[in-house]
């Protein structure tokens, strides 16, 4: 059970790692979200424009507050 938490925060401090990075890069707005878009329908997430910028929202307001 103590291995499971240690994988599952692993994987969450890699998303949020991830998600930092691309959110941070020197790219358009536009482009990240577009790239965002794109990893989540390769792992079968389908989400509107609006729900994608929603998401980004989300993450950018959570990066503020740490």
């Amino acid at each position: 059970m103590r291995g499971l938490s240690i994988l599952a925060a692993f994987l969450g401090g890699a998303a949020v790692g991830a998600a930092c990075g691309i959110l941070f890069a020197p790219e358009k707005g536009m482009d990240t979200r577009t790239k965002i878009a794109e990893a989540l329908r390769k792992r079968g997430i389908k989400l509107t424009k609006g729900e994608i910028d929603d998401l980004v929202d989300d993450i950018a307001d959570e990066l503020a507050t740490e």
